[in-house]
């Protein structure tokens, strides 16, 4: 499961032109429920003095969010295959944190090193979910914990129905509302959706490699808010 090379390519290719726009159309299309689920999935999950990862960073809201709940006390690494997104993290942060380039299925950092890797609405955008799940739980210390927030694909056909009429004809019409005509990209995000896993799919791929993963669901399915524990 992913997005597989060519789809990806069409897809960061999409990202890199809807920056201007990003952290509002997002805030829109999630119905505000973006940072509260940012929140709930990051509390009791990143403790002051954790080494964390934001993979598939873009500004940073993940780490940002984490960095609030902990007071500060966090050190950052963002992650991210589109440099224009580093480079756009502004005044989100006091201290200007490390960054590095790159994709899921290739971290470029050593075994262990990560308290805790903060996924943010950017999983479902992995080439091959994997290879990227694996990525991580090798980056990850003994006990580190995985935070992935994002979409949910419901496990019950009427309600995913629901989630997909809303992806594909209500999401453009709000993004346009709320970004103008670049808003109008956002629904290639009716794409990764489509690839991504069913709810209890994508948990059964994280048992494969964690030892515990804590599910947590809103929006009846159609938001999650997931922790694995290796």
């Amino acid at each position: 499961m992913g997005l597989g090379s060519s789809y990806w390519a069409e897809v960061i290719q999409v990202l890199s032109e809807i920056i201007p726009v990003y952290d509002k159309v997002n805030s829109y299309i999630s119905l505000g429920k973006d940072k509260e689920h940012r929140r709930r999935g990051i509390s009791g999950r990143v403790l002051p003095g954790n080494k964390i990862l934001d993979a598939g960073s873009g500004f940073g809201n993940m780490s940002k969010t984490a960095s609030k709940i902990c007071n500060e006390d966090i050190i950052i690494t963002l992650y991210d295959p589109l440099v224009p997104m580093l480079k756009n993290t502004g005044t989100f942060f006091q201290k200007t944190p490390d960054m590095s380039c790159g994709v899921f299925e290739h971290i470029p950092f050593q075994d262990e090193k990560f308290d805790a890797v903060l996924c943010g609405y950017s999983l479902r955008d992995a080439i091959s979910l994997k290879i990227a799940i694996s990525e991580i739980h090798r980056v990850l210390k003994d006990g580190g914990r995985f935070v992935i927030v994002d979409l949910g694909k419901p496990d019950e056909s009427f309600i995913r129905f629901g989630v997909s009429f809303y992806l594909r004809m209500i999401l453009p019409i709000v993004a346009l509302i709320a970004g103008g005509r670049l808003g109008l990209k956002f629904g290639t995000l009716y794409g990764t959706y489509k690839r991504w896993p069913k709810n209890k799919k994508l948990e059964e791929m994280l048992r494969e490699k964690f030892s515990k993963v804590e599910f947590e669901k809103d929006l009846m399915g159609g938001a999650i808010m997931v922790a694995a524990y290796k």
